[in-house]
């Protein structure tokens, strides 16, 4: 199997993997049959990987998820309302709201922040990005956070040392499907 796709989802994806993050986003510049091959394997793990938007680059914008967490997520009702704010319709599922998140990715050069949802960051910390425009946050890390910085610290650390795990595995020859958690190993998420 091509390693750098598996090195690309263990240097961007390996909280999602490891069960600690719903999801992830991140480019892929290399062969569509990785994705197609991948897609299929992560689906046996109750994760979707979805291409949202070809960039002019070459490169491909790709969101992995944890279908059933994510479908919790967007059903929670701030979360929701928040969503349907945006233009989504989180009561017809994840298939949808992913077509409009490429279709606004797609659309008119304008960043829709409302992703920070879809990407599992606090509610909190998405709203606050969008109404300071980004500035004045607590803590920076893989996004900037609004509320309890060390609560964000914390997380953003436990991210971080997923990620160096995830990838020393894979350079000791650990395969990437031996390192990724199933729900019922983690019945909490």
């Amino acid at each position: 199997m091509n390693q750098s796709f598996e090195m690309a989802l263990a240097a961007y994806c390996a909280p999602t993997l490891a069960a600690l993050k719903p999801s992830s986003l991140f480019r892929w510049f290399g062969n569509p049959n990785d994705f197609t091959v991948w897609s299929r394997k992560l689906a046996g793990f109750g994760l979707g990987l979805r291409s949202l938007k070809r960039c002019p680059d070459g490169g491909c914008l790709l969101y992995l998820y944890r279908v059933r967490w994510m479908e919790r997520i967007v059903s929670e009702a701030d979360n929701a309302a928040f969503l349907r704010s945006r233009g989504y319709a989180p009561e017809h599922g994840m298939e949808s709201l992913l077509s409009r998140l490429s279709e606004r990715l797609r659309g008119d050069g304008t960043f829709p922040h409302e992703i920070g949802v879809l990407l599992g960051y606090p509610l909190e910390d998405v709203r606050g990005f969008i109404e300071n425009g980004g500035r004045n946050y607590t803590c920076c890390g893989c996004w900037k956070a609004y509320g309890d910085p060390e609560a964000a610290r914390r997380k953003f650390a436990s991210y971080r040392r997923c990620t160096e795990r995830y990838r020393e595995n894979l350079r000791m020859g650990i395969a990437l499907e031996a390192q990724i958690v199933t729900m019922r190993r983690n019945p909490a998420v």
